[in-house]
This record gives structure tokens, C-alpha cells and sequence, in this order.
């Protein structure tokens, strides 16, 4: 059984290295994977219909462990997944987010902002959060508690969490499943609906499950790779 030591807390831990010889693999087999992947991660797109038919738990518990996986600075990994199943939940959290977003939409968001929402079609309506059979609800752990109760401040948290929760998005993907990217401005309600800890922010609301059978989605085009590269 691991010691004490062998399980000390991550903050304050001693750095301690360990050997990393991952198998090199064949030039050609890893020509093959990133063109497959590359293939693969070219067909994700952001869901709005869901079919309100239950998913695999372990597929959506697996996916947020490979987004645990993400760096973070320090190594303090300041995130919190919360999955929300619970239909009365998800019900209470559509409530509170439809209330802001209507603000959000009748003026607050600004014309600009609005104009570049209209060619996707969205609105105040956000029947995504309670027809998914699941939401994975993002928070962001501003900071950490020490034994004694003192704060002790978690660093490149907006990055770090941004990281993970874009390689949620992936593994979500590849494990078959749709999901959405939700941020109702502001969403201190998310907290408070779930009990959350002062210490965390909600980051984002991420409905996941199976797209609708009538499901439809922009037809939107991608940046090519010569758009969003430049070699140096």
C-alpha cells in the first residue's frame, strides 16, 4: 500500500521525477493516426437538438477524466467537473439561464455582439439544457484552502482550464457523442443552484448527449490549415 508521503497533497508536494520513455512509434503509423484524427475532429460540430435518449455514464465519466489529464500551471489542476443528471436539476439550471439570457438578448449583449449571434441562429431558448440527458457543468477553482483555512492562489487558471475543457470537447467527440458549449452571462447562478464552494467559478455549462434525429447545425466553414498557421 502507498505511504503517506507516496499520497502527499499536490500543493506543496516535493518535486519528485520519474522516467518517461513512451514506445517512439513508426513514422507511418503516426502519418496514419493524425490524418485519421485530423478526419475525425473535422466532423465535430456544436449541437443544439438532443435527443433526450440516456447515454453510457462511464463514456461521459471517461471522457472527463481524459480532460483531467490537461497541463495546468503548477500542476494545481483548479477545476471542478460536476456532472448534473438529475432532471429537476438540469429543469432549475434552464430556469436561471433563460432568465439571463433574455436580459442578455433584449440589450445587454450590445448590437455588435448580437449581429454576429444572428447567422447561428441562437436566442433566449435553451432547450439543449434540460433535452440532453446530461450536463457537465465547468468550474474554475480561483483558489485553494490550506489545512489552516488560508487562501493560497491557483495560477493560469482561465488557461489551464481552458485546456481541459477543450479536450473534454474532443474525447467527448470521439467517444461518439455531441456536446455544446454553454456560458450564460453572468452565471453565478450555476453555483448556487448546484452548491458549489466560494473558491470555484463557473466556466461553462456543457450539454452532452446524442444529436436529435432531426437535428441541424450551420452550415458553417472552417478557417483552412494555411489560415490559422504560419511557419517561421
Amino acid at each position: 500500500m502507498p505511504t503517506t508521503e507516496e499520497w502527499a497533497p499536490i500543493h506543496g508536494a516535493p518535486y519528485r521525477p520519474v522516467p518517461y520513455h513512451p514506445e517512439r512509434m513508426d513514422p507511418a503509423e503516426s502519418l496514419a493516426r493524425a490524418a485519421e484524427l485530423r478526419d475525425r475532429m473535422q466532423q465535430r460540430r456544436t449541437v443544439r437538438q438532443f435527443a433526450t435518449d440516456p447515454v453510457p455514464e462511464q463514456v461521459i465519466r471517461d471522457a472527463i477524466a481524459c480532460a483531467a489529464t490537461a497541463p495546468s500551471g503548477a500542476h494545481q489542476q483548479p477545476w471542478t467537473f460536476a456532472l448534473v443528471r438529475d432532471p429537476e436539476i438540469r429543469r432549475r439550471i434552464r430556469e436561471a439561464a433563460e432568465h439571463e439570457e433574455q436580459i442578455s438578448y433584449d440589450g445587454r449583449l450590445g448590437e455588435e455582439w448580437l449581429a454576429a449571434l444572428r447567422p447561428l441562429g441562437t436566442d433566449e431558448v435553451k432547450p439543449h439544457l434540460t433535452d440532453a440527458p446530461a450536463l457537465i457543468v465547468v468550474f474554475q477553482q480561483r483558489y485553494w484552502l490550506g489545512a489552516d483555512g488560508a487562501k493560497h492562489k491557483h495560477y493560469y487558471v482561465d488557461e489551464s482550464v481552458g485546456i481541459a475543457v477543450g479536450m473534454l470537447l474532443s474525447a467527448l467527440h470521439l467517444s461518439g457523442l455531441a456536446a455544446l458549449i454553454h456560458t450564460p452571462s453572468p452565471m453565478r447562478f450555476l453555483s448556487q443552484v448546484l452548491g458549489r464552494p466560494e473558491n470555484e467559478k463557473a466556466f461553462a455549462v456543457i450539454p452532452v448527449g446524442y444529436p436529435a434525429p432531426d437535428c441541424q447545425v450551420p452550415d458553417l466553414v472552417r478557417k483552412s490549415l494555411d489560415q490559422v498557421m504560419v511557419e517561421i
